[in-house]
């Protein structure tokens, strides 16, 4: 068992009515708020209103409109807010994009130079502004874990930052507020669940434990996917999504596990970085044609492990056989959610394939449980065709 370090800094406030709880809160870190938030969603849904009526006495200022997969012009102006205003806090209101870019701009405003050579540089992050947020997905834990991603269109890149500094402080999880989540969005959200969850799974050592934990999560999503899509109000369904989104992605399972890069986050953030997809579908587009380029006889241990433990497949079979199956499974999963199967259905030019390989190597990829290399990577993009 490695050692590890945990922190979990985040004072959770899950189910219904707990917005209540945020006035109380946020006004526990100052009095001048950058109140950060997407389209017009959460005005539709009402929550506009009760953020703002949580926040009656303190002096608000707002960003609007950050996109789904959040850009660093964004950032640029939640920074020039946070200056000119003095700002102390952030709350940050929507799904994951809304959260990390609010993450980036709490990490910036410190920063002495551009935000996004903070980001490119992956520059230590030493201070942050506090950060709240109020969740309106389930998707990718950025609630409650110490990460965010970045576009620059400028340059097709997509880059991700960690650091303890920008873990949210409080976090409002009310599952009734993705009761109006679209289906394809639910569907990309439990695909990206899953990939934060096989990320911690096939690594270069694991525990008894942390196995257990992985997998308990993903059954849960597997078992209770459907349902909340089919079933919108569903408080049970939309529930369990919900906390598997938040266990799956701040190292809490994991502990112990000796972990290495997920090459299918480095290559799947080539396509939303260039292509503005959905990161979840382009996930579960990718994760199947992963599988079975790295499937040989050095993995194919995990693989029939991964088999028998999450789905159920006969152990007494070939163990080639139950990793096979295992990675039908996994494509059947996502298909029966009707997530696009290919990189073709949604748009993606294979003329910057290799170009998005070589980028997708400094992503780290060459240090995954099975080292990727741009030729490795290309191959995967064209097997996704």
């Amino acid at each position: 068992m490695e050692n590890f370090e945990l922190y979990i800094g985040t004072k959770i406030f899950f189910g219904q009515g707990q917005i209540d709880k945020l006035s109380e809160n946020i006004a526990f870190y100052g009095k001048n708020v950058l109140f950060v938030y997407g389209g017009g969603s959460i005005k539709k849904l009402g929550l506009y209103d009760k953020v703002l009526k949580q926040l009656e006495g303190l002096n608000v200022f707002e960003l609007r409109g950050v996109e789904a997969n959040p850009k660093i012009t964004s950032v640029y102006q939640g920074v020039k807010l946070c200056r000119e205003h003095n700002v102390d806090v952030i709350l940050a209101v929507g799904g994951g994009s809304v959260i990390d870019c609010s993450k980036v701009i709490a990490a910036a405003v410190y920063y002495e130079g551009d935000a996004w050579d903070m980001v490119r540089t992956r520059s230590p992050i030493k201070k942050a502004l506090p950060l709240c947020t109020v969740s309106t997905l389930a998707a990718t834990g950025s609630e409650m874990d110490a990460g965010a991603v970045v576009v620059n269109s400028q340059t097709n890149e997509k880059i991700s930052v960690f650091s303890h500094e920008i873990v949210p402080k409080v976090s409002i999880i009310d599952p009734s507020y993705t009761f109006t989540v679209s289906a394809e969005q639910t569907a990309a959200g439990c695909a990206d669940i899953m990939s934060h969850l096989l990320e911690q799974y096939f690594v270069p050592k694991s525990t008894f434990m942390a196995d257990l934990l992985v997998e308990s999560v993903m059954k849960t999503v597997i078992h209770y996917a459907d349902t909340a899509i089919k079933e919108p109000n569903n408080y049970e369904a939309r529930a369990q999504i919900m906390w598997a989104s938040e266990m799956a992605d701040n190292s809490i399972l994991s502990n112990g596990n000796q972990m290495a890069v997920f090459g299918v986050h480095g290559m799947e953030h080539q396509l939303s970085g260039r292509f503005n997809t959905t990161h979840g579908v382009g996930l579960a587009i990718l994760t199947p044609r992963w599988m079975k380029y790295v499937l040989s006889e050095t993995t194919v241990g995990r693989f029939a492990h991964y088999g028998t433990a999450v789905w159920g497949i006969d152990e007494n079979l070939d163990r080639y056989e139950i990793a096979k199956k295992a990675i039908e499974a996994t494509a059947g999963f996502f298909k029966g959610l009707d997530i696009p199967q290919t990189l073709t259905e949604i748009g993606v030019n294979p003329e910057q394939f290799e170009e998005m390989a070589k980028k997708a190597e400094e992503y780290g990829t060459a240090h995954a449980w099975v080292p990727l290399y741009a030729k490795d990577i290309a191959e995967i993009y064209r097997m996704s065709l």
